[in-house]
């Protein structure tokens, strides 16, 4: 059985189109997408396509702290959670979105687990298997980690939220970060997963020019800044290391 884990998409429609042909191309049995569909350039047109997967192959989702923020915005609840700077672009992709869109996300759950032969039950969550908000890295003291990924009982955590691609021990669990598709914080590109019979980590190479040039054409508020900093030229892994040490779970 091979799985396809895809998080972070961040409604990048030219990220996602990149990595569903590789994953076509994968013969994948089933994808596994693992939060943050939402917020983003392209909302209406992003859930669109991920609704459009199970016509395909077997989809199951999870929801991520962008995507339930989403969802209380379209509920007209302007959470604190979201600074200033960004609220106005998060009122936009709220009126982008669509009665069905609210009930379809609504429905996702925080965790899944999913059975793949050759590695055994897999736990998929956005963050942590406690919050879809927790900040880990590859950096992240072991200990401090231990109590939250201690009596799983699985032998693969796979996550996501912190949009850098990683592999790391936790005591006996492998934990796995899948990356961001649409907004990494490493070098351009949309990255993912694929799983069995092994763990690959895997990034898909698109058209980085063309695809800035759709999200500008966006009304999205934020269009530029996102093309510019999230597609053409995303933050340096290293800088985005040393910001989250600063607020990580202690």
């Amino acid at each position: 059985m091979r799985v396809a884990a895809i998080y972070d998409i961040h409604a990048n429609l030219p990220a996602l189109e990149a990595v569903l042909d590789d994953i076509r191309r994968a013969e994948v049995d089933q994808i596994v997408v693992g939060g943050d569909v939402l917020p983003g350039p392209m909302p209406r047109e992003t859930i669109a396509r991920v609704r459009a997967l199970a016509l395909d192959v077997p989809v199951q989702f999870i929801q991520g702290n962008g995507d339930r923020e989403t969802l209380d915005w379209m509920r007209g609840t302007e959470t604190a959670a979201i600074p200033e700077a960004y609220r106005e672009a998060m009122r936009w992709v709220a009126r982008q979105l669509l009665p069905e869109d609210e009930y379809l996300i609504t429905n996702w759950p925080q965790t899944l687990r999913v059975q793949i032969s050759e590695i055994g039950e897999v736990l998929f969550c956005h963050a942590t298997p406690r919050s879809d908000t927790q900040i880990f890295t590859r950096l992240t003291p072991e200990e401090r980690l231990l109590p939250i990924f201690d009596g799983l009982n699985v032998p693969l955590v796979v996550c996501g939220h912190t949009h850098m691609q990683f592999e790391r021990s936790i005591g006996t669990t492998r934990v796995v970060n899948a990356g961001s598709v649409g907004m990494p914080f490493e070098e351009p590109g949309a990255y993912w997963l694929l799983l069995g019979p092994d763990v690959q980590l895997r990034r898909t190479a698109y058209d980085l020019a063309g695809a800035a040039q759709r999200i500008r054409s966006t009304a999205y508020p934020q269009a530029q800044e996102f093309a510019a900093r999230h597609v053409l030229q995303p933050p340096a892994q290293q800088d985005m290391l040393a910001a989250f040490t600063r607020v990580e779970l202690k």
